[in-house]
């Protein structure tokens, strides 16, 4: 009892805890300590002779402290101090009378601004009229009252503008059934499609699918749109069901068959393209089905026997050219290639073979030329390349034909390295006068070249073309003996 009046205050002012602050200062201790004497000098207000006694709230806390008058703020809805017997201090002094509370009109941000209303007691800064002007407390925000509920007031083109610009946009307030498909149509109307898009998930997270699919079924541009969207995001159970829902048999069968790529072993896959078969198919989209069922349960098979053979090392060109890759689930064109690289010479029965494949699936006679020459040309076995243009008719007659022309063969050769009489040969066999003299002057076939001026009797051509073989060169000595011939009737 001892305590001096500045020892009191001192007790009944401290805490362990700081005040709620939104200022970025980083001396937080002196504003609180501003804010402590801004709330003080609040006792100016009442005519309150005894400065010596401290007054408390229920909750023990000094009456004009701050975290007391943001209690009694935030507690306006709530009964006055009227009904409530006063706190006894904690020098029992019950018979002094408590501080009357404030009308409860005050907003926080407005008490620590200093703002009165009428009818309220004197304001803060009339209180502190002999203090300069500066905010004493921390300036809080607004209360959420004094906002303007923009999510509530957007109309359905203010929202559609605003996901037009990529502004944050919440579609929650769209309740009912009406409001979402009259947003679905303005979104439509402005023909953005990422607008469109938004609104159709959306639309997907809160409606039933039965209410979606029946509602876009009339609404083919949104339709469309998620049709895709479904595809991009790879939700095939409900694109499936949509197309249940609209009888799109086909584009449900070929979504049902799209699942493929999902499955990594091989024999899940091909049993799951073995169940495919039956589907709705289109004649042609059925035809591709069971071809690629067919191929993979040839290249498992394939795959299994040529493993085989590799690691027990017993046949020479898989020890010569070690395979790379597997040939499980690659293409047609690539699973031929492979058979005419390693198993070219084997019989029409064998799974393996060329020609098995070739009869399989009906590959046209340019695409198994074009695949086997380069196979065979890759392996350096021209035999093998001169009998895949080898014909002979009903006479008994062969003949060289190229269903690819024999320009591309020669490029084909060229391109694997082949030597210049292979390449010679093949140019001779190309019809047009000009793209030989092309190939055979691009390749360095001499030969032709020099033929083929011989033939056309342009001496001028020949003698140009001398200039450009070497000195004392088979080539030079070939030329000289054409130019000297006396039975060639030259035309320049």
């Amino acid at each position: 009892m001892n305590r001096t009046k500045v020892d009191e205050e001192e007790y009944w002012h401290s805490s362990k805890f700081k005040a709620f602050t939104f200022d970025d200062d980083d001396d937080e201790l002196s504003q609180l300590k501003e804010s402590k004497r801004a709330v003080n000098s609040l006792r100016d207000i009442v005519d309150d002779d005894d400065d010596d006694l401290e007054r408390v709230s229920w909750s023990g806390e000094p009456v004009g402290s701050i975290s007391w008058s943001i209690k009694e703020t935030a507690s306006s809805g709530g009964p006055t101090l009227e009904g409530r017997e006063p706190l006894k201090t904690r020098n029992s002094l019950s018979s002094y009378p408590p501080l009357p509370k404030p009308v409860s009109s005050y907003s926080l941000s407005s008490f620590f601004k200093g703002r009165s209303r009428i009818g309220s007691l004197q304001s803060l800064s009339d209180a502190l009229s002999d203090v300069p002007p500066k905010n004493y407390a921390p300036e809080l925000r607004r209360p959420k009252g004094e906002y303007k509920d923009y999510s509530s007031d957007w109309s359905l083109s203010d929202t559609v503008r605003r996901l037009q610009k990529g502004k944050v946009c919440s579609l929650e307030r769209f309740r009912s059934l009406q409001e979402k498909l009259q947003l679905l149509e303005e979104a439509v109307s402005v023909h953005d499609g990422n607008v469109i898009t938004a609104v159709l998930i959306f639309l997907k997270r809160t409606l039933s699918k039965e209410i979606l699919f029946r509602e876009l079924e009339v609404r083919q541009v949104a339709l469309r749109h998620l049709i895709h969207f479904l595809k991009e995001t790879g939700d095939q159970k409900m694109l499936l069901d949509l197309f249940r829902y609209l009888d799109r048999t086909e584009e449900l069968a070929l979504s049902q068959y799209q699942e493929h790529l999902s499955i990594q072993d091989p024999e899940k896959r091909k049993e799951f393209l073995k169940s495919c078969i039956g589907l709705p198919f289109s004649v042609e989209d059925a035809a591709h089905v069971q071809d690629h069922y067919t191929l993979l349960e040839r290249q498992i098979i394939i795959e299994v026997n040529d493993r085989h053979l590799e690691s027990a090392g017993q046949t020479e060109i898989f020890r010569k050219h070690p395979r790379k890759a597997s040939i499980l689930n690659m293409p047609l064109v690539t699973t031929l290639f492979y058979s005419c690289f390693y198993h070219y010479t084997e019989p029409e029965g064998t799974f393996s073979s060329p020609i098995n494949l070739k009869k399989t699936f009906k590959i046209p006679d340019k695409q198994y030329v074009l695949t086997a020459l380069a196979a065979r040309a890759k392996l350096r076995a021209w035999q093998d390349v001169d009998a895949l243009f080898t014909t002979k008719n009903w006479l008994g007659y062969t003949r060289k034909r190229a269903p690819i022309g024999f320009h591309r063969v020669v490029e084909i050769l060229h391109k694997n390295n082949a030597p210049v009489q292979v390449l010679q040969e093949y140019i001779r066999l190309v019809e047009d006068v000009d793209t030989k003299l092309n190939l055979a002057t691009k390749f360095k076939c001499h030969d032709v070249v020099i033929e083929t001026y011989r033939d056309l009797k342009d001496r001028q051509q020949l003698l140009a073309y001398r200039c450009k073989v070497d000195k004392a060169s088979a080539e030079e000595e070939k030329i000289d003996s054409i130019l000297s011939s006396t039975q060639i009737r030259w035309k320049n």
